[in-house]
């Protein structure tokens, strides 16, 4: 399960929290993404401000993976850059040569490369088994000479697991997956869509001698969502019965492949909705809803 997102600060490392982390081990968790957020002005801005606010600050980043450790679940930390003008950052972009006083993939990705390697630092510190080095970077993704060298400055400082979380449908489009030790991807794939997606995946992981699992993976409880699973603004009426029946295929369809690792399902956030109100939430995460118990059920079965 993914844990904490976005990350902001004063909402870890205090009691709602814990309470938090606790009830989403409940559900045979046995992995937690620990996910948080840093924030560049827009697409085209080189600097990353990942050590003001809203981002967590390292003390509660500290507690949360001590927190889930003590509670006898496996890390992996994934820090994310976002863009404060809410631009999704699948479109940083910058022109493929440099040209004199405009924005370049160099400044980027030298900003990028200082806030990867601080948290890379903190994931081996504190003993986290994965780290993810980046998460949905569309744009980016074609950039494999920028990509190869963070990763080999990220092995100089963190010893575990690396990963890097493509997004949905780019799985093929990553030129450089030897660089990383495990494969993720974002898996919000239509309901109807499960049959050719599953395919396709198992075609290209037989094509790589590596792990492939699914770095997110989810649908709000809302009509229409499980259509469009990674539209997180979509309007519509709170549907616990749709979020629950998009869980079930999945679940059916990809959940048990040999060849499949598994999950960190989106998302549980680091404060919780009152028990009470899971019947009129209607977005991704699963507490006290009936997906809550298919996901439980499947994973006890699993694990």
């Amino acid at each position: 399960m993914t844990w904490g997102w976005v990350g902001t600060r004063g909402t870890w490392a205090n009691e709602a929290a814990n309470f938090s982390m606790t009830e989403m081990t409940k559900l045979g968790v046995n992995w937690t993404a620990i996910a948080l957020s840093a924030l560049q002005d827009h697409p085209q801005a080189t600097q990353i401000n990942y050590q003001d606010e809203p981002a967590v600050t390292d003390t509660e980043v500290i507690w949360a993976i001590d927190k889930a450790h003590e509670l006898g679940l496996k890390v992996c930390l994934k820090p994310v850059v976002n863009c404060a003008n809410g631009v999704w950052r699948a479109h940083i972009n910058f022109f493929d040569m440099d040209v004199p006083c405009e924005p370049k993939w160099s400044e980027w990705f030298a900003s990028y490369t200082a806030f990867i390697l601080h948290y890379a630092g903190i994931a081996q510190d504190s003993g986290c088994e994965m780290f993810c080095v980046g998460c949905e970077m569309v744009q980016t993704d074609r950039r494999a000479a920028e990509w190869r060298a963070l990763i080999s400055q990220v092995r100089e400082v963190y010893t575990g697991v690396i990963t890097y979380n493509c997004d949905k449908y780019q799985e093929t489009n990553v030129t450089w997956w030897d660089a990383v030790d495990v494969i993720s991807s974002s898996g919000y794939y239509p309901i109807d869509s499960w049959e050719e997606r599953v395919a396709t995946l198992e075609a290209f992981a037989a094509k790589h001698d590596k792990p492939f699992f699914f770095m997110e993976a989810g649908c709000p409880s809302r009509q229409g969502s499980s259509f469009l699973p990674n539209d997180w603004g979509l309007e519509g009426p709170v549907s616990l019965e749709e979020q629950d029946e998009y869980y079930r295929v999945m679940l059916a369809k990809i959940g048990s492949k040999p060849w499949f690792r598994g999950f960190m399902l989106w998302d549980w956030p680091a404060q919780l909705y009152p028990e009470t109100e899971a019947a009129r939430n209607d977005d991704y995460c699963m507490y006290g809803k009936p997906a809550g118990k298919t996901i439980e059920a499947f994973y006890r079965q699993q694990v």
